[in-house]
């Protein structure tokens, strides 16, 4: 298979699967923007630009794109040209929005993807004669549960990621700069078989008390906890994302105590995933082992996130969210404590939805990594 994407049939199928949601759903048709929907249903990486490139899935008939003449070549490396799809280009001087709405009836109420961006939302929908909604609802059910392409693609991803978080002794050290070691581990993520780092947390001390800390020149000293939270695409395009804490030496007792309960609770969390139980009993899986512990109010985030051509995607695992686990599914059990000035942790694996519970792509150790200090 190319790897740029998966074979022309596993998009037939998914073309033919989103039609019948989008008439499910009430909707005449599909609009899909480059981004990861027309990813996922194409196999197209292509980008979003002023020009409209636009895939039309209509409940009736067939599919077809909308593309600018100078962006064909774009558009070869997808499934289009094998499914012997329809491709309407176009130049400049042409209006792209009618030829998508005459591909469509008249007027017609199409589902647009989230990666949309207004500059062509609001033309569609005039040309359409209709309100738009989201695409969101109706693909989340396709997008949720994983193929088995997919689920291959993510256990890669979860191996490379591992082998990243397997080297950090040789990064995390006292005197390097955050920003230091995150220049190391990007070089480390392709290294380990990723196409690129899509993002680097090295929060060290303090700063791993700020959940979306990236990196700073603040450098390493002995006694840190440092939380490192890394990710990245693996061909055909599905991520990574995997979260580690090291101590830069033997941590106080009370550092020690603490981050076992995490420990615990994300335990908890990961005993929690089968079918059947729902996205937020594994979110209160991880809370009911920290608010045992007195810790409730360290933990100031979701537990976890799907993941999949986007990293963060349905189904999010959170309390309020009723959607069932179902095999296939993959997500994030991450919970995290934070003490704002002080320090912070968070243990984070990808676990894949199982026919009779759950499967941890990444298995490092989870406990906390003491590296010299």
């Amino acid at each position: 298979m190319s790897a740029e994407r998966l074979p022309a049939s596993v998009y037939a199928d998914r073309l033919e699967r989103a039609a019948v949601a989008a008439e499910a759903a009430g909707v005449d048709a599909l609009l899909i923007t480059p981004g990861p929907d027309l990813q996922y249903l194409l196999g197209s990486r292509a980008s979003s630009f002023e020009r409209l490139t636009c895939l039309v899935v209509p409940v009736q008939g067939e599919p077809a794109v909308v593309v600018p003449r100078l962006e064909l070549a774009a558009l070869r490396p997808s499934a289009a040209g094998e499914l012997g799809l329809a491709v309407h280009d176009w130049v400049d001087g042409v209006d792209p929005y009618a030829l998508v709405a005459g591909l469509l009836p008249t007027p017609a109420r199409a589902a647009v993807s989230d990666a949309m961006p207004a500059l062509h939302a609001l033309p569609l929908a005039a040309a359409c004669g209709a309100p738009q909604v989201l695409a969101t609802p109706v693909l989340r059910g396709l997008r949720m549960r994983k193929d088995a392409a997919e689920l291959d693609a993510l256990r890669r991803a979860g191996a490379a990621i591992d082998r990243v978080h397997a080297r950090m002794g040789e990064w995390l050290k006292p005197g390097r700069t955050e920003a230091d070691v995150a220049a190391d581990i990007e070089a480390a993520i392709v290294a380990e078989g990723h196409t690129g780092a899509e993002f680097i947390i090295v929060g060290s001390g303090p700063h791993g008390a700020d959940p979306h800390h990236e990196v700073s020149d603040r450098v390493l000293q002995p006694g840190d906890v440092v939380v490192v939270d890394i990710g990245g695409p693996v061909d055909p395009g599905y991520f990574s994302d995997c979260t580690r804490t090291y101590s830069l030496g033997e941590p106080s007792a009370e550092v020690a105590a603490q981050y076992a309960v995490l420990q615990r609770a994300q335990q908890a969390g990961l005993d929690a995933v089968r079918p059947g139980v729902r996205a937020e009993e594994v979110d209160a899986a991880c809370r009911d082992v920290l608010a045992q512990a007195g810790l409730a109010e360290a933990f100031v985030h979701r537990t976890g996130h799907g993941i999949g051509l986007s990293v963060h995607e349905e189904p999010y695992i959170v309390g309020g969210n009723h959607v069932e686990l179902a095999e296939g599914m993959a997500f994030s059990v991450e919970p995290g404590i934070y003490f704002p000035g002080a320090w912070g942790a968070r243990i984070e694996d990808i676990v894949l939805v199982t026919a009779d519970g759950g499967e941890p792509v990444n298995v490092r150790p989870h406990e906390l990594a003491v590296l010299p200090g």
